[in-house]
């Protein structure tokens, strides 16, 4: 379990980067704290599917994007 949080942590992290975002204003606008998004994306937390889709609709890509290849 602990591989498929860190890959998609991973792939949060990416995303983000790619769409200009810092950590805090993803976060913000996902409704979600800053330090969880950092937990998030170092893979420490196993996030709800509820923050899942909430972080793909703030950086406006599809849910299973995030998911997308790990296995």
């Amino acid at each position: 379990m602990k591989h498929i949080q860190m890959s998609v942590g991973k792939k949060v992290r990416e995303l983000r980067l790619e769409a200009g975002l810092s950590q805090e204003n993803l976060a913000d606008k996902a409704g979600i704290h800053r330090s969880h998004m950092g937990e998030i994306e170092r893979g420490e937390v196993d996030m709800p599917l509820s923050t899942l889709v909430r972080i793909a609709q703030t950086l406006e890509i599809k849910a299973s994007a995030l998911v997308r290849g790990i296995v």
